[in-house]
């Protein structure tokens, strides 16, 4: 049976992984986004925005895919705001492809802020949810974009007799140049610029992350899963988390990923350190370094999201993610994290992103 994937945003890190694994497995692949992938010629692409759902409606006129993907969101100032735009964005997404009635399947991707609320609760609270993060966990009695999302994908497959799946990752390690979420290629530029300019490959974050347990999600994972669950009758109309399915400590992978640029590694010191002011002078630095190496991103901004690592670094507590509920169903990927890293730092080397 043919299956057409319509992506909305592609040329994330979520996005881009998943089209490639899509179309190594036979997939017709359509891309949604307001520009072109560069790096994927096998998907046909559609420039629309999604909080315009006229031209949405006309960009979209004469596509029919068979499953949705969404792997974006637009971030907002305040949650309020964020749940008003990105609820809209999936409400008009799967509101233009209703007409076509061709969709089977409809995939949304949050995270675990479903688990731990805004950036703002869990970054000042102190206080998480039991670890490890599980499925069955309740909703938190705070706004949350990702419910206004989740129940647009719940109201849209009553409308039009679709199945869904929800998949929660954890912080997402991969490449996709202008994230504003990337705490992999953020470290990797951090660790570049300590090489060039002598400086320690200070930990930023907290010392409950520094010693307690964690996990992340390798973009090929969650590519993986987002794959699994649109082939798996078991998964349909289920949540998952997705992570690499192993654990570490920061104080084990900071001196790893330090030796693996060559720079000294220092981790927590008795209190944090933001990488965002750590950063703050560093894109004229960047722009030398990039130039004197060839790099083709001389845009520090472009790379790097430090006020992002520094949340994730800088929580108060250690979070980790259970699986079992993918795992019971039969989705077995597993993905060492060290690796994870390395392989995102030689792909970055040959993209001629860091030096």
């Amino acid at each position: 049976m043919k299956r057409t994937a319509l992506i909305a945003g592609v040329t994330g890190i979520g996005g881009n992984h998943l089209a490639r694994e899509l179309l190594a497995n036979g997939w017709e692949v359509v891309g949604l986004s307001r520009r072109a992938p560069k790096d994927l010629p096998g998907v046909r692409h559609v420039a629309a925005d999604l909080m315009d759902p006229v031209t949405l409606g006309r960009a979209l006129a004469d596509v029919a895919p068979t499953h949705v993907f969404i792997t974006t969101w637009m971030r907002q100032d305040t949650e309020s705001e964020n749940i008003r735009v990105n609820a809209a964005l999936v409400r008009n997404l799967l509101d233009a492809l209703s007409p076509q009635k061709s969709v089977r399947h409809v995939a949304l991707v949050t995270g675990l802020k479903h688990y731990l609320g805004p950036f703002e609760a869990y970054a000042s609270s102190g206080t998480l949810p039991d670890t490890p993060l599980r499925e069955s966990q309740p909703r938190l009695p705070l706004e949350n974009f990702y419910y206004a999302q989740e129940d647009e994908v719940y109201a849209a497959a009553e409308r039009d007799r679709f199945t869904w799946s929800i998949h929660r990752p954890h912080t997402i390690i991969g490449l996709a140049v202008g994230n504003a979420m990337n705490l992999g290629t953020t470290l990797a530029v951090y660790a570049s610029i300590c090489k060039e300019t002598g400086r320690p490959f200070q930990f930023p974050g907290s010392e409950a992350q520094w010693k307690g347990l964690s996990d992340v999600t390798d973009a090929r994972m969650l590519a993986r899963q987002l794959a699994w669950a649109a082939d798996t009758d078991a998964a349909k109309n289920e949540a998952f988390n997705i992570v690499n399915g192993d654990v570490f400590r920061w104080s084990w992978l900071w001196p790893k990923l330090a030796g693996w640029f060559g720079v000294q590694a220092a981790g927590y010191n008795g209190q944090v350190q933001p990488l965002e002011a750590a950063m703050a002078n560093d894109r004229e630095v960047w722009r030398e370094i990039a130039t004197r190496h060839g790099l083709a991103e001389p845009d520090l901004d472009r790379l790097a999201s430090a006020w992002h690592t520094d949340l994730d670094l800088g929580r108060p507590l250690e979070v980790m993610t259970d699986m079992a509920n993918s795992r019971r169903l039969g989705f077995s990927a597993y993905q060492a994290t060290d690796d994870s890293f390395f392989d995102l730092f030689a792909r970055l080397r040959a993209e001629r992103l860091i030096p």
